[in-house]
């Protein structure tokens, strides 16, 4: 029986931690590679899971503040926020052959890790997910609360070796996830754009759960779809608008989006990675996005 790939995660957010306690609880060595303080906590007592697809149950990984050895893959899971001060903690040099895996809102990303990493080892993933970090004060074991009834996993062999993305899509689906290889890394990547761009930004600009937002903003969250997956099209991938609000309407009321959770805890917005990246891609394609820049200016405001 050969043993498990090593995978390391940098970030032990809501979806790094996840991620991380699936896997070494299927068998994984998992490496997070976080700040100091985190680190201490890890090590000490590891990561607790509450979950509605899983239960609960806690998971002990291995943590430091930067990578020192060769690993299988790399899950890139921070905030495109803390991107650029996150990566000093994965040296190139260390990294070698392993596979990158971003699993980072946006669309510009790939571009940032293909032009500091092996370009022929970045596969871009999407996750769907809702999973919230919550830090408890003190001491105690980082706490992740997974409240969807799933995890959707879309690995893209753009320019990765397929058959490496698919012995890591087996391995995440064997410790809990639904993932999957896709060949379209333009398709995957923005057709989380496509829906995840109207959402965030309309449940952040609001102040309102999903329900409530897509009731009372009905006409504002069409418009949003509409402009996005225009946009969407323009950049060549296909995206569907009844599909799409169909998803909306299919989501539970109470669900929040990340952007959201961010302001009301007065953290740093990824605005820029979702509603910056969706502007500067229709600028490019000459797509017009009234609603979408207003949002995105209103936003700004208020979270100057």
């Amino acid at each position: 029986m050969t043993s498990k790939p090593t995978v390391a995660v940098l970030g032990a957010g809501g979806v790094g931690g996840l991620l991380a306690a699936l896997l070494s609880r299927s068998g994984h060595r998992v490496i997070c590679l976080v700040r100091e303080a985190t680190a201490h906590t890890l090590r000490g007592s590891g990561i607790e899971v509450r979950s509605r697809q899983f239960g609960g149950f806690t998971a002990a990984v291995e943590a430091a503040t930067e990578l020192c050895e060769p690993v299988d893959t790399c899950l890139i899971t921070v905030k495109h926020t803390t991107l650029d001060a996150a990566l000093t903690r994965v040296p190139r040099e260390v990294l070698g052959d392993a596979l990158v895996v971003p699993l980072l809102n946006g669309v510009e990303h790939p571009a940032i890790l293909r032009a500091r990493y092996r370009p022929d080892r970045v596969a871009p993933g999407v996750i769907r997910v809702e999973s919230t970090c919550l830090r408890p004060d003190g001491a105690g074991p980082v706490v992740i609360e997974h409240d969807s009834p799933f995890v959707e996993i879309d690995l893209t062999a753009g320019t990765a070796p397929r058959p490496r993305i698919e012995a890591l899509a087996a391995n995440l689906t064997d410790a809990g996830t639904t993932a999957r290889a896709v060949e379209d890394e333009n398709g995957a990547l923005w057709a989380k754009m496509a829906f995840l761009a109207p959402l965030a930004l309309l449940t952040t600009r609001y102040r309102l759960p999903l329900g409530e937002a897509r009731d009372r903003h009905r006409e504002e969250l069409e418009s949003l779809v509409a402009e996005t997956v225009a946009v969407s099209r323009a950049c060549g991938a296909p995206a569907d608008l009844t599909q799409t609000l169909a998803r909306y309407d299919a989501f539970p009321p109470a669900m929040k989006s990340s952007m959201q959770r961010d302001a009301e805890a007065g953290r740093p917005l990824e605005l820029d990675a979702i509603g910056g990246a969706l502007l500067r891609a229709a600028d490019r394609h000459h797509v017009p996005v009234p609603v979408t820049s207003r949002l995105v200016r209103e936003i700004g405001a208020a979270h100057h």
